[in-house]
């Protein structure tokens, strides 16, 4: 892009040169993949409502659980064992919980008649003793029960642990009960209710729906809808046994997923259930197991008070919800529209990327001839798409040699060695453009030789050994100051120094065999002096100059006609050597007089 110099600059429009390939394969190739991404775009559009204005959704959650459970514990009454039966309800078992979260207790271990004073610790192997010197007086170990008082006292029989002060007695270590003692707890059922809003949208409604039938109960088939649930049916629902959690707990997920479309054609906003385990079902493999904890009812007797301490088993229910709103929204369509436009270029990634495989050593070096077949289109729209470009150096050469049919580009620093024998890139040459000369009058040209003479103007094969023949004697005859590494017979020593003697050290030919300078094509195109003089005045209508600016003038333009004839493109002018037989006879059809002439120079 142009530096903004003016409001010119300022004020244009720069566009992009589309080169368009009539090809049936690639057109038929380039429609099927729009047509594949149209449909993707398509789907998308409508199934995931991507012209909506989406807002997350925001709720509030009440529940209330149901149910009545009788459990039955033994207890020990002066010396006799008793089966005893309670009942409990939902203020029995239920815990309020923070957040959008309730617990249902499912079993429990009970330490009755608890008062404070000093009695032995539960044996543990952290608790047990044999003397007073295994007891620190004042020492609390988190695990412990209460505070340490130094001495060792007996616990049962002949087992010994420290005393503390603490509640007691203290709370026994004990599995939970198998089964659970409110194993009938898979009965309870549980009411969900779930209001939710959306304000960017003004929109407020909850899960329960007018005139609900409350003896339902959900069912993932035959009633989605019924906001209540029962605990048993809920673990189902995750592949789990609810009379093997309720042992020692565990942790449920609620998930309310609300898709709500709100727009007045297709309006829908109803909650989807599902359910989720969120604790450890590893049992065996967890270093705390299950879910509980501890809480104690208080109570006095005789003015003494006193406490029943329980552990509690159960589930916690934690309630998840989740979800958008979405309402149509002109912006967000647009936006859309916009980003999908993208996926249509990957037709022409695609494409360009088929028609650069031609390059690839496959089809260069053709080891497979099928794949050679099919990358010789490739090759050929790979030229008209693709211009490659050489970045200018100092150092970067072109060479052409009129018995090869290629280019060949020397990309470094010659050091005492002669361009002749110099090693480069061979790139194909560009083609003839005859444009320019279709243009010329044939009067400015100088008549080229009949039908009968065009043998003459036939380049030198060297194919044929009785042809040689003439053309070897001519070199090994060649006068005394022809240089070593000349090739035609008609090079000249170079006059520059000898750092930059072997620019000029360059022949017309690879191989011995006669000079282009007796072509008559190199007369024609590059001495010819009314032709030289129509292409100056051709550029510069009105021009007059001495002869010697004329000389310079036409000896520049003739360099320019040759590298033009055997380079194919003025894009290499600036880089291409002249052979030193073709700079001579030019040097010798418009001298200079009175200096040296100073040779290749690079314009970098």
């Amino acid at each position: 892009m142009p530096a903004c110099c003016s409001w010119n600059d300022v004020c244009q429009y720069e566009t992009n040169k589309v080169t368009r390939i009539q090809s049936m394969n690639y057109g038929t190739l380039k429609w099927f993949l729009h047509v594949i991404v149209f449909s993707y775009v398509s789907f998308a559009l409508v199934t995931d409502k991507l012209y909506q204005r989406k807002e997350p959704v925001i709720s509030s959650v009440h529940t209330k659980v149901k149910g009545v459970a009788e459990v039955k514990e033994e207890i020990v009454e002066n010396g006799v064992r008793k089966v005893v039966g309670s009942i409990f309800d939902t203020a029995d078992y239920t815990f309020p919980l923070q957040g959008n979260s309730f617990f249902v207790m499912t079993n429990f271990l009970k330490t009755e008649g608890q008062v404070q004073g000093l009695c032995p610790e539960y044996p543990t192997r952290r608790t047990l003793c044999s003397s007073d010197q295994g007891c620190r007086k004042g020492w609390m170990d988190p695990q412990s029960r209460g505070i340490q008082t130094g001495r060792c006292v007996v616990y049962k029989g002949s087992q010994k642990t420290c005393e503390v002060s603490a509640w007691c007695p203290t709370e026994a270590v004990e599995e939970a009960p198998r089964p659970a003692l409110l194993a009938s707890a898979e009965n309870f059922t549980v009411l969900i209710k779930n209001n939710i809003d959306f304000p960017g949208h003004n929109y407020t409604t909850r899960n329960i729906l007018p005139g609900l039938n409350i003896s339902c109960t959900f069912h993932k088939t035959q009633d989605p809808q019924c906001p209540i649930f029962r605990l048993g049916d809920i673990f189902r629902q995750t592949g789990d046994n609810f009379s093997d959690v309720a042992v020692q707990g565990g942790i449920m997920g609620i998930e309310i997923y609300w898709d709500c479309n709100l727009d007045g054609w297709f309006h829908h906003c109803r909650p989807r259930y599902s359910f989720r385990r969120l604790d450890d079902k590893n049992v065996n493999e967890s270093l705390y197991p299950g879910y509980n904890f501890r809480y104690a009812k208080y109570y006095k007797e005789n003015n003494v008070e006193k406490r029943t301490l329980i552990k509690a088993f159960g589930i916690r229910f934690d309630i998840l919800v989740f979800g958008t709103g979405g309402k149509f929204d002109l912006i967000q369509l647009i936006v859309y529209i916009g980003s999908s436009l993208s996926y249509f270029a990957l037709a022409t990634v695609f494409i360009d990327f088929l028609i650069n495989t031609y390059s690839s050593n496959c089809c260069r070096l053709h080891i497979y001839p099928r794949c050679s077949k099919y990358c010789k289109p490739n090759e050929y729209y790979y030229r008209k798409k693709y211009e490659s470009v050489v970045e200018p150096k100092r150092t970067l050469k072109y060479v052409s040699f009129v018995d090869e049919p290629h280019i060949l580009m020397v990309d470094k620093q010659l050091l005492g060695k002669s361009l002749q024998d110099a090693k480069g890139q061979e790139i194909p040459r560009p083609p003839l453009d005859f444009t320019d000369l279709s243009r010329l009058p044939v009067s400015f040209l100088d008549p080229f030789p009949s039908p009968g003479d065009m043998a003459e103007m036939q380049p030198f094969s060297p194919g044929d050994a009785a042809e040689m023949q003439p053309f070897l004697k001519e070199a090994a005859a060649r006068p005394k100051e022809s240089p070593g590494w000349c090739q035609c017979g008609r090079c000249l020593p170079s006059r520059l120094s000898e750092n930059r003697r072997c620019l000029e050290e360059l022949c017309c030919r690879r191989k011995p065999g006669a000079c282009i300078t007796t072509s008559e094509l190199f007369e024609k195109l590059v001495l010819s002096k009314p032709t030289l003089q129509f292409l100056l005045l051709y550029q510069e209508p009105l021009l007059a100059l001495d002869p010697e600016a004329t000389n310079s003038r036409l000896r520049r333009c003739a360099y320019r006609c040759y590298i033009a004839w055997r380079f194919g493109s003025q894009d290499l002018a600036d880089f291409a050597i002249l052979p030193s037989c073709c700079r001579w006879q030019i040097r010798k059809a418009f001298p200079k007089s009175g200096a040296q002439y100073g040779g290749f120079r690079s314009p970098y």
